[in-house]
């Protein structure tokens, strides 16, 4: 009866987990993480507490990973000190070199840090049964350190993406 019971609590457990996971990345603590830039300096996740943080996982060969960069670009100018963006490369294949090359290209200002895959892993839950993620892909984390909001490509694409980006830094309309 005992082992029943315990099988039991362990179902239930598994399938709590099983929902949880098919909830999608968003509506969580933001995993943490220290990753250096391309100067080699570190940028940690808690310095960027009290503010917005767009968190975007990029490849540098990608074009349309550039157009969500000029966008983010533009996003942080509108911004200020409310919003901070950092991009994510995975190492290998990126390295120092396709990175200023990726810079020079876009006269990007928003650091771009490198990843040996563990942060990755950690915002895109992945698993051997799932073990790849798209790019360009954006998480919204709020100033309280939540990941609110997520977008994959197509949906940085459109007008609507920046609409949805403006509401959810602005917050919610003022009560009349």
């Amino acid at each position: 009866m005992f082992a029943s019971r315990i099988t039991k609590l362990m179902a239930a457990g598994l399938a709590l987990s099983w929902a949880l996971a098919a909830q999608g990345l968003a509506n969580r603590r933001a995993p943490s993480f220290s990753l250096p830039d391309s100067a080699l300096k570190q940028h940690d996740l808690l310095d960027y507490r009290g503010s917005w943080l767009l968190l975007d996982f990029m490849e540098t060969n990608s074009p349309k990973c550039k157009e969500l960069s000029v966008k983010l670009e533009a996003t942080k100018k509108k911004y200020g000190l409310k919003v901070a963006v950092l991009s994510i490369v995975i190492t290998p294949p990126e390295t120092q070199t396709t990175v200023a090359k990726y810079v020079a290209e876009t006269k990007m200002t928003t650091p771009i840090l490198f990843d040996s895959s563990q942060v990755a892993i950690s915002y895109f839950k992945a698993t051997p049964q799932n073990p790849t993620f798209d790019t360009p892909h954006l998480f919204a984390i709020s100033p309280n350190g939540l990941i609110v909001k997520e977008w994959r490509y197509p949906a940085t694409m459109g007008l609507g993406f920046l609409v949805e980006l403006d509401q959810l830094i602005a917050g919610p309309p003022a009560k009349k």
